[in-house]
């Protein structure tokens, strides 16, 4: 989905509406409002150097949970989901037309593009996040073609679907970060109209077992929520208990838990015999990868 780059004081916003149609509060924006003029101007030129370059994105962070959920944070960030093979044309874009610095922060999921110290915005940057940090949920087309119209510091921009929200932050269940609010949030104001088919093939891409992690939020959406349970198909939840009744069975003594949480279960793998679910052929990283990780100031 290609958005238009005009965002002169003449152009308004497009209201953001859900899936069908229904308008929702026109927030989208909301999060930008501790932005100066610099920093604000510095994203703008950014989203329009990188559509000029051809690369395809959705806005995600607090920007879109404020379009789908009405959460509203403030922020100075601006996150990017991308596709892995157009960070590097985006970065070099920016680079050549707006002398950003960048920085492969994490090489498995994220890298950033600062703005240049002459651009007075106090070490603004924009985050270019093309798969999970646990190697999961990877931008992919189907990603980008869901995106929704919403707006972004007033200007028309592809915002992050719901479906793809819940699939990533699903994943966050650390000791010092559990985005579990965020997907219940997410639900109550979408749950009647999100591609709940798509969704359910996301969690269970992989053979990991995903499809017990959106179970799990599901369970606890309804506990939060009694009175609204319903935004969460009977079917949905049958299918995915039928699912996980069916699994084929692990062999191997295997953990998980590192996929939700980076270090609270690194004494199982470590010292406790057990193979992490991160690194092929259960996962996607690589040892490397995965000790970079470790290591890494989050």
């Amino acid at each position: 989905m290609r958005m238009g780059t005009d965002h002169g004081a003449g152009n308004a916003p497009a209201k953001p509406c859900n899936h069908n149609g229904h308008p929702l509060p026109a927030v989208a924006t909301a999060p930008a409002a501790i932005l100066d003029a610099p920093t604000r101007q510095f994203y703008l030129r950014v989203l329009d150097v990188i559509e000029a370059a051809g690369v395809r994105y959705v806005v995600a962070g607090a920007y879109a949970l404020a379009y789908h959920a009405g959460i509203v944070r403030h922020t100075k960030d601006l996150d990017l989901f991308v596709l892995r093979q157009d960070v590097p044309k985006a970065l070099e874009a920016l680079e050549q037309e707006l002398n950003t610095r960048s920085d492969w922060a994490h090489p498995h999921w994220l890298a950033k593009a600062y703005a240049a110290e002459s651009d007075d915005t106090d070490g603004a940057f924009v985050d270019f996040i093309f798969r999970s940090a646990n190697g999961m949920c990877a931008v992919d087309d189907a990603w980008l073609d869901a995106a929704c119209p919403g707006d972004v510091l007033e200007r028309a921009t592809p915002l992050c679907p719901a479906e793809e929200i819940i699939w990533s932050k699903a994943w966050v269940q650390a000791r010092e970060r559990f985005d579990g609010a965020d997907i219940v949030h997410l639900i109550q104001a979408r749950g009647h109209d999100l591609d709940w088919r798509r969704l359910i093939d996301r969690f269970a891409s992989g053979n990991n077992g995903g499809e017990r992690i959106l179970l799990g939020h599901l369970l606890n959406f309804g506990f939060i929520y009694p009175v609204e349970k319903d935004k969460v198909p009977a079917w949905v939840i049958d299918e995915l208990v039928d699912r996980v009744r069916n699994e084929p069975a692990v062999k191997e003594k295997l953990c998980r838990g590192t996929m939700l949480s980076w270090d609270q279960y690194l004494p199982d793998v470590k010292e406790r015999g057990y193979a992490d679910a991160r690194l092929h052929p259960h996962g996607t990283l690589t040892r490397a990868e995965v000790e970079q990780w470790t290591a890494a100031e989050k």
